[in-house]
């Protein structure tokens, strides 16, 4: 078999984001668009020559293309071995933890996590390294500086492999190894929880809907939830993965995620439900009658994980993104266990996770994970939440009450502005940026702000530096309010705004959260015009 050496140019704008590289699907399919870019990844780590790596993807639009490419090119480069996932799916948290029982040298994962899939969709690609994490900065940032003067892409002059079976498969001279994408997965999350409680809560008449929203969870929580645990079939809902996900947007929010949100409200909700992304990263929980923000769910998980066996020894400390509420801070502070708040995208976590100074960690965008791995785990989330409930035997609006009487409410909700122009999105911030030193003392919306940054980060561990993360702005009252562009969109700018207030009587913890963070919207409105910038008259997501 020939090995091909194709020359080429670099392709502007190959920056790898919080999550790697995004780009519509029709992008990645150009000719040399997706082999730019793996070249760059492979010359960047030093060459895959001898290596083994992990692939896999969430099996949307061109995953199987673009990971039979990806294998040629691996082949090209020497690569002694690489394991993908049957039919080439692998969730991410399931690559993770390949990655790391495997012993691999690293991975590439094929997937725009919660991004709407198909030919018109959005498409993505990233590399996560040995620990099972996702590339840190300073790699990201070799991969795009390779990108911009790359010259040449190599590749193996043969068929992509069948991938539609396990086993073992030779590709030129490197050894493709198909595995069940879901059994790693599964056995790792089997020994973290108590799975005969569980079994024992479902079999009470318990009763549950997961939402695979048509995307790779669905074989998981089927082999998991239905095969393991004894749920009923009826269980799974949406659980056939499809490469548009069905014409529906993965992201599990109320928003998206509208029907089973309606299905919990009516006279006949389950008692449990939960909703999973593209990818399988990201959760949303929902209980008869409640929604648990992600905020609220990492603080609940933290404050009971010692009833999961996996964690019964207590947890060493608890890492969350900026933007995400406070609710676990004061979950740590009565734990006695340390806080780390780190800028948005989980490789900011990686180094935390490996220095062993956190357990668990979570983001607002409903993401939730632990040490088990180097991603977020939305079935991870789940199970948790599974053991506690099967511990607890209460219903989820009683724990979240009891929750809330104990540490406060935090209301906290998340306004999204989707596909604006980036020029004038980009000079919302950044005159709110210039704006910051003169803002405390100020009042706007009739809130007085006590103080105003740009959030900065210096990672504890490594000592690398993270600047202008979001532009957060404090209330007199303890309100928060941040600011900050998206990095996961393909079109336009995606302005995201957080908003967060602590409650701490009991009498005050039932308000409808828009309701309760109503001043602390207009402040923001006062402070940058955001409707007559933006030509919005609302955000296109609330969560």
């Amino acid at each position: 078999m020939n090995i091909r050496t194709v020359p080429t140019l670099p392709i502007p704008g190959q920056k790898p984001g919080t999550s790697g590289l995004r780009a519509r699907t029709r992008v990645f399919m150009q000719a040399g668009y997706l082999e730019n870019f793996v070249q760059s990844i492979f010359d960047a780590i030093g060459g895959v020559a001898g290596r083994t790596l992990v692939l896999g993807g969430d099996g949307r639009h061109f995953c199987a293309q673009a990971a039979g490419i990806i294998l040629r090119m691996a082949a090209a480069g020497g690569a002694a071995r690489v394991i993908v996932g049957r039919d080439g799916l692998l969730s991410t948290p399931a690559a993770s933890a390949v990655i790391r029982a495997r012993g691999a040298d690293g991975g590439i994962i094929l997937s725009a996590s919660h991004n709407p899939g198909g030919p018109d969709g959005d498409f993505g690609v990233k590399f996560n390294g040995a620990n099972g994490g996702p590339a840190p900065e300073s790699l990201t940032a070799r991969i795009h500086a390779v990108s911009e003067r790359i010259a040449a892409y190599r590749i193996l002059d043969a068929p992509a492999p069948d991938l539609s079976r396990c086993g073992e498969i030779m590709l030129g001279a490197m050894t493709v190894e198909v595995i069940d994408p879901v059994a790693e997965h599964a056995a790792l999350l089997e020994r973290l929880f108590d799975f005969d409680a569980i079994r024992d809560l479902f079999a009470s008449g318990f009763r549950m809907r997961f939402d695979a929203m048509h995307a790779v969870t669905g074989p998981y929580a089927r082999e998991i939830l239905v095969n393991r645990l004894g749920a009923p079939e009826d269980t799974v809902l949406n659980g056939a993965p499809l490469p548009d996900f069905g014409g529906g947007h993965p992201d599990p929010n109320p928003t998206h995620a509208a029907a089973l949100t309606a299905l919990m409200s009516g006279p006949d909700a389950p008692d449990f439900a939960a909703a999973s992304d593209g990818d399988g990263d990201r959760i949303m929980i929902l209980g008869r009658g409640i929604y648990v923000t992600p905020s609220d769910s990492l603080a609940v998980i933290a404050a009971n994980a010692d009833l999961a066996p996996g964690y019964a020894d207590g947890i060493r400390g608890v890492a969350r993104s900026m933007p995400t509420s406070r609710a676990a801070d004061r979950v740590a502070q009565a734990l006695g266990v340390p806080l780390h708040e780190t800028p948005t995208g989980w490789k900011f976590f990686g180094s935390l996770l490996d220095a062993g100074k956190v357990t668990l960690c979570g983001e607002e965008s409903a993401g939730a994970g632990s040490d088990h791995v180097r991603e977020k785990d939305g079935l991870w989330a789940a199970l948790m939440w599974l053991n506690i409930l099967a511990r607890r035997r209460v219903p989820v609006a009683q724990l979240m009450a009891e929750h809330w009487r104990r540490f406060g409410r935090d209301y906290f909700t998340r306004h999204d502005y989707e596909a604006l122009d980036p020029a004038p999105a980009r000079a919302l911030i950044e005159d709110l940026r210039a704006a910051l030193p003169d803002l405390p003392g100020r009042s706007a919306g009739g809130l007085r702000i006590e103080a105003a940054d740009d959030f900065a980060y210096v990672d504890p561990v490594t000592g690398e530096r993270a600047a202008a993360q979001g532009v957060r702005i404090f209330f007199a009252d303890g309100a928060r309010a941040t600011l900050r562009l998206s990095g996961t969109g393909t079109v336009g700018a995606t302005l995201r705004i957080y908003m967060e207030r602590h409650e701490p009587d009991p009498a005050r913890h039932g308000l409808d959260p828009q309701a309760a963070l109503a001043d602390v919207a207009a402040a923001v409105e006062a402070l940058t015009g955001l409707r007559a910038r933006t030509g919005r008259q609302g955000p296109d997501v609330r969560s």
